[in-house]
């Protein structure tokens, strides 16, 4: 791990969220049987769209604590217990590899595989000569290779409403007396997120400028949704540390296409963005790919609009 970046490490966090498992189980055979479905999501979005879908006829606990970085998630024992004694896990395949693994030793019954609905895409590291990966320094061993797909899908909220449609059939399949809820729930959430994508598109309808600046490519998505071009200092892997070349082609960039503001995200140190920004005297600001939940008072959905706020701001849009 590259330690020149400051992050909130999950394999801390989760050996909390094993205790917590151990504890209150996931398994009628563990807890007060109150009538609740017991569901494991890998991380918040998924979360977030089971939570909005079960209401209060699920619990709904997440993998990857608040605050933790979902990429380096390790599960403690009891936590790879519990995968198996859920009634359902919600997950994207090929992102966590502790996940994966913990899915295929324990074989819970009832599994949603997000890559399934999400329709992911590659967005290659790019630069003025096209796609480009040599100002990126990392090791093929790092534990973080994603692959060719970029797996940040749920910053386009179609897609997510997508995957979401999965967790109704899942839900409705394993409880078929209250499929009927989970339906009417899943339409409630899928016109929600319709609702947010539209103030997207009308919000960044008109901007002085189209080109999404990040420290690491994690905007793909919402790039492509809302007619933005993204430039990452780093590829779709946080922990890639760029080369000097690199920081010097998007310096090039930035230049030339008259760019005011770089975004750094949560969870990942600024220095890098905010040292680039200073060198160029423009702007620095936070865009957050809600990987994690910081705010125990946010959800996805004001994560968004924080999100519309400062694309507005820093592209300049009417």
């Amino acid at each position: 791990m590259n330690m020149s970046r400051s992050r909130v490490p999950a394999a801390l966090a989760v050996s909390a969220l094993g205790a917590a498992l151990a504890l209150t189980g996931c398994s009628s055979s563990d807890t007060p049987d109150d009538g609740r479905l017991q569901v494991l999501a890998s991380f918040y979005p998924l979360q977030f769209i089971t939570q909005e879908i079960g209401g209060d006829l699920v619990d709904v606990s997440s993998l990857t604590p608040s605050g933790a970085e979902p990429h380096d998630l390790e599960l403690s024992p009891a936590a790879a217990r519990g995968v198996g004694e859920a009634d359902l896990v919600v997950y994207l395949s090929d992102f966590q590899p502790a996940v994966d693994d913990a899915i295929a030793q324990r074989e819970p019954a009832h599994v949603v595989d997000a890559a399934d609905s999400a329709d992911l895409e590659a967005h290659e590291l790019q630069g003025e000569e096209g796609d480009e990966h040599e100002g990126e320094e990392h090791s093929a061993d790092d534990g973080h290779d994603h692959g060719a797909l970029d797996p940040h899908f749920w910053l386009d909220p179609e897609r997510l409403a997508a995957v979401s449609a999965d967790v109704v059939a899942e839900l409705s399949a394993i409880d078929p007396d209250n499929a009927d809820t989970y339906a009417q729930r899943g339409e409630e959430l899928a016109a929600s997120l319709t609702e947010l994508d539209t103030t997207f598109t009308e919000g960044l309808a008109q901007c002085d400028s189209q080109l999404l600046v990040t420290s690491h490519e994690a905007f793909g998505y919402l790039a492509e949704r809302y007619g933005l071009e993204q430039v990452g200092i780093s590829g779709i892997d946080p922990e890639a540390e760029p080369s000097p070349a690199r920081l010097k082609e998007v310096s090039s960039i930035i230049k030339d296409r008259g760019v005011t503001t770089i975004y750094f995200e949560t969870l990942v140190s600024p220095k890098v963005t905010e040292t680039l920004a200073s060198d160029l005297g423009i702007t620095s600001a936070v865009l957050d790919p809600i990987e994690s939940l910081s705010d125990p008072d946010g959800d996805y959905r004001s994560v968004m609009l924080t999100n519309l706020e400062a694309l507005q701001a820093g592209l300049g849009c009417a």
